[in-house]
């Protein structure tokens, strides 16, 4: 049953509502606070949210919906804002609620192979404590250190490893969601095999907190990888890493396929400070990265072979030890981190595997073609044709030029992916930064249908409203 709406409520009787409910140590209003919450690592927004709340119970997050709809304030969830998109941006005076208290790990379940968590602990946090019982959590990536279970799972991060392992969604045997109705549901209650109705747990899986605020997950664990072998291959060019990938996955048991291009490479290079990985440099590189390297020792040597044989690579790497092993996959690694300090336009898309190279080049065409002041840096997980097209100035403009053309080029981008029957957004969501591109993802139809979803579980529009799709004020 839906709670009446009253008028909207000023912010002092807010922030004296929300006092009352948790506690005077759980609002904070601070300038500092504030900002240093209000976004992600998007960087087109200011943050202003009106407060940051910390609850520690499911309970007081219950009570945070409730006064939400009764006073008629807008929540914004937050995690470890790892975000690109801006999913996690508090920038209309919404109350931003911060899970980071909620971080109980229960203990690993050996039996059924799962760890019970909540939303507020950080991945490598349940990286560690499987790894501590001999199991593996194997959706990784940079930013698991900072991230967080919830945030993982309102974006269902991918990561480096999803041909083996797929991704977030994979992964999740179980959640506890407070609904926009203020209710909490438990979906799917941790079983392997339930099909009484609809599996809500899925729904909520990457809906960007727009559903409903996760504030507990039971994540599957797996055996952890024996001895993994990793290989860096330079590239004639990027159509030769189709054909690279093909044949080893012929051979070899991969758990990673990465690309990026020469000036990738360059930009780690020059802000890491690494070495030359080769004698020469090439348009694109491959870092491949498979499971029980000694007992694939051989098809790594013929891979190699027929590469050098076929062209389809002209210099190559075999790590000899974990050591070298980290040291090839930094060239990778360290992209995002190496681009950072630019602060690119970062364009997170996904097409087929099979035609990543033909849209890759489609791109560089047309940048070239209509904004020449723009230079692309281009990298990527191969095996699940998820790019990264991160849109950097060729030289100094002033900022409303390069506000106006990086925009204009990431709509180009999005016009060219529907083409493609791609997706806007791979992995970090929608957000703010992609609500006027969904439209070339999604059919008009999806769209409306996703909305009528929101509108059943959040009827009164006050969990992270403006995100994936505008509203009115």
């Amino acid at each position: 049953m839906s709670t009446p709406a009253q008028p909207l409520a000023d912010e002092a009787a807010i922030l004296a509502a929300l006092r009352e409910a948790l506690g005077e140590a759980a609002v904070a209003t601070d300038a500092d606070t504030c900002a240093a919450y209000g976004l992600d690592r998007s960087t087109r927004w200011q943050a202003d949210p009106l407060c940051v709340l910390r609850p520690q119970s499911v309970a007081q997050v219950q009570s945070i919906v409730r006064l939400a709809r009764r006073l008629r304030f807008a929540i914004v969830p937050s995690g470890g804002r790892t975000g690109l998109a801006g999913g996690a941006v508090a920038a209309r005076r919404e109350v931003l609620l911060s899970l980071e208290r909620m971080r109980k790990l229960h203990p690993v379940d050996r039996v059924e192979r799962c760890i019970r968590v909540e939303a507020g602990a950080a991945i490598g946090q349940v990286q560690q404590a499987a790894a501590e019982a001999g199991l593996y959590y194997p959706v990784d990536w940079a930013a698991a250190g900072s991230a967080q279970v919830g945030g993982s799972l309102a974006t269902n991060a991918g990561g480096v490893h999803v041909i083996r392992y797929g991704m977030t969604r994979d992964w999740v045997r179980g959640l506890r969601v407070v609904t926009g109705h203020g209710e909490l549901i438990d979906c799917q209650r941790d079983l392997i095999k339930n099909n009484s109705g609809y599996d809500l747990r899925h729904l909520m899986i990457g809906s960007e907190g727009t559903l409903g605020i996760i504030v507990e997950a039971t994540l599957a664990l797996t055996a952890p990888p024996q001895d993994p072998g990793v290989a860096l291959l330079a590239l004639p060019d990027l159509p030769a890493a189709l054909r690279v990938y093909e044949r080893a996955r012929e051979g070899l048991p991969l758990s990673a396929c990465e690309f990026f291009t020469a000036s990738a490479l360059a930009r780690v290079q020059q802000r890491m400070q690494l070495p030359p990985p080769f004698a020469e440099a090439a348009p694109a590189y491959l870092l491949l990265e498979w499971t029980q390297a000694e007992a694939h020792t051989d098809a790594a040597e013929a891979l190699f072979a027929d590469c050098f044989e076929a062209g389809t690579a002209v210099d190559g790497a075999l790590a000899q030890s974990g050591a070298q092993a980290q040291a090839l996959w930094r060239y990778r690694e360290d992209i995002s981190e190496a681009l950072a300090p630019e602060a690119p336009y970062k364009n997170d898309v996904s097409v087929r595997a099979a035609r990543l190279p033909e849209f890759v080049a489609r791109i560089e065409q047309d940048l070239a073609a209509d904004f020449p002041a723009l230079e692309l840096v281009c990298f990527g997980h191969l095996g699940d044709g998820n790019l990264h097209l991160n849109l950097l100035p060729r030289a100094a403009l002033a900022p409303q030029d390069w506000a106006a053309q990086s925009a204009q080029a990431g709509a180009l981008v999005a016009r060219r992916l529907e083409d493609y029957a791609g997706s806007v957004s791979a992995e970090h969501g929608i957000g703010l930064l992609k609500r006027e591109q969904l439209g070339h993802s999604r059919s008009a139809h999806e769209v409306e249908l996703m909305r009528g979803i929101k509108a059943a579980f959040d009827p009164d529009q006050v969990l992270n409203p403006g995100k994936i799709f505008p509203v009115a004020d």
